[in-house]
């Protein structure tokens, strides 16, 4: 779905649910326009927040690629004294995201119900605006070079959408991916009906009395947040617009992908003249068919390609590596036998440098030779090893400090899964995220999983899975089940669902 569709669904629906309270509750409208605007600003909003709802995880990953991005902005400017909070907002990303996704659906049912009309307009109004600067700033960091920083506005050169450190706003979650530019727009367009709404607030219809508007928004209040909870707390998202979706066959879109991208042709070069600095741009035939006469005058600043066929997903970026630093994507999706797949995208722990002392024992070696009284010739030879001293010396480590709670998940959830599987000769192999292998090493030691480990980017894990750890299903490149842990079933249950008979 584009956003031109979406937008003229919540149109329709707009239109409809005014008509049913121009005729229901004639009395109580007073503008028919801002009837119209009430119930159109109300169901997007209870729509875009919904498809936030059904994934809270999401919405607050996208918030710490925000604030990681507002620190690095920050921290080298004169409001560098701003930056030490982010990295504070992005450790409670998950609240931020709660809070902001509630609010936002219950703006939604206020303006639908009429419900204190000021505070809902200034509300609407200052969301919108908070939307608008995140959407702005997403947008325009396409201006700037890598080199720069986003308040050296002096720096700022020509769009490049690889300038981008966040490349979409998360406005739609991941229903409708938003080109940042789409979303800023989106943005400008809504502060309209904000503005108006904050002119013309009176004017506003209320539905229903003061206690029974009061009780649905606190009754949405109440709901929404056991929801969220239960989208990520207590159990996978109930809706999933990921890619990596049960049943998806990631092998095949895979592949699809790969391949649209490879045969993506260079439609133009842009080049850079040496001597003056000008820049210009030609095409690939031009170029291409002209080629000594830009060799060695001008230089190359940047490729141009067209679009490929098939939009590149995070399937794409799906590749998990072993311990040695060796791909192991294949043996995962090439797999003809069920193969489990553990996500962890992150280990918890709280790693500290500690040091121990270490004792080394000194020997020494001497040589004895035994020779043969008779001839005098040498007959044995061999070496005596003896204790010369102790010597006592400081090494630092890592202690990883795991957190207990996070390993009786492992231990007391997750290990009596993985041995069932391994007792029926099934392959079990944990993907982890931000890590190494002596953490790795210390991680299966604690929790006596014993099984096979390999690394992958964190954000790909966090695409796949919502769950820290959570367990995938996989077969043929397929993804047949998945299961957050607090909700992983036993290993029967499984094996009779999908591995009796293979």
């Amino acid at each position: 779905m584009t956003l031109s569709t979406l937008l003229i669904n919540i149109g329709i629906a707009a239109v409809i649910l005014s008509a049913v309270l121009y005729f229901a509750y004639k009395s109580r409208i007073k503008s028919l326009l801002m009837t119209l605007i009430q119930n159109f600003c109300g169901v997007l909003f209870v729509f875009s927040g919904w498809v936030k709802a059904v994934d809270p995880l999401g919405t607050a990953y996208k918030m710490e690629q925000y604030f990681d991005e507002f620190y690095s902005t920050f921290e080298a400017t004169w409001f560098g004294f701003l930056a030490p909070v982010f990295p504070y907002f992005s450790k409670h990303a998950i609240w931020f995201a709660l809070i902001m996704i509630v609010f936002e659906i219950v703006l939604g049912v206020m303006l639908i119900i009429g419900a204190r009309q000021k505070f809902a307009s200034w509300a609407f109004l200052l969301l919108v605006a908070f939307f608008t600067v995140l959407t702005g700033f997403t947008y325009l960091t396409g201006y700037v070079p890598a080199e720069a920083n986003f308040f050296q506005f002096g720096s700022w050169a020509e769009y490049n959408a690889n300038n981008m450190k966040v490349t979409d706003c998360g406005c739609f979650g991941d229903f409708i991916k938003l080109e940042p530019k789409v979303s800023f727009f989106k943005d400008i367009f809504l502060l309209v009906p904000a503005l108006f709404f904050v002119w013309k607030n009176r004017d506003m219809h209320q539905l229903f009395s003061v206690p029974v508007r009061n009780g649905i928004v606190g009754l949405s209040v109440s709901v929404l947040v056991v929801y969220c909870f239960s989208n990520y707390v207590w159990d996978l998202p109930q809706k999933d617009f990921r890619p990596f979706k049960k049943g998806a066959d990631v092998r095949t879109i895979r592949e699809a992908e790969q391949d649209a991208m490879a045969a993506v042709q260079i439609t133009d070069w842009k080049l850079e003249n040496k001597e003056t600095g000008e820049t210009l741009t030609v095409s690939n035939a031009e170029y291409m068919g002209n080629l000594s006469a830009y060799m060695g005058k001008y230089s190359v600043l940047e490729q141009i390609k067209g679009e490929p066929s098939i939009k590149p997903t995070k399937i794409s970026d799906f590749q998990i590596t072993d311990l040695d630093g060796y791909d192991i994507t294949d043996d995962i999706l090439y797999s003809e036998q069920p193969y489990f797949l553990v996500v962890n995208y992150m280990l918890k722990g709280d790693p500290k440098v500690m040091t121990r002392i270490v004792r080394d024992s000194v020997f020494s070696i001497d040589t004895v030779s035994i020779f043969d009284t008779g001839t005098l010739e040498l007959d044995t030879q061999y070496t005596v090893r003896s204790f010369d001293e102790l010597i006592e010396s400081e090494e630092e480590y890592i202690d990883q400090n795991w957190s207990t709670s996070y390993l009786k998940k492992h231990t007391d959830v997750l290990k009596p899964f993985t041995d069932a599987a391994k007792a029926d000769g099934y392959t079990v192999m944990m993907a982890i995220g931000k890590s190494d292998p002596d953490a790795i090493g210390q991680f299966d030691e604690a929790t006596g999983l014993g099984i096979q480990y390999g690394m992958a980017d964190d954000i790909l894990l966090k695409t796949i899975v919502r769950s820290n750890p959570g367990v995938v299903l996989w077969q043929d490149g397929k993804i047949l089940d998945k299961w957050h842990i607090k909700k992983l079933p036993d290993y029967a249950e499984v094996k009779k669902l999908y591995l009796e008979g293979q």
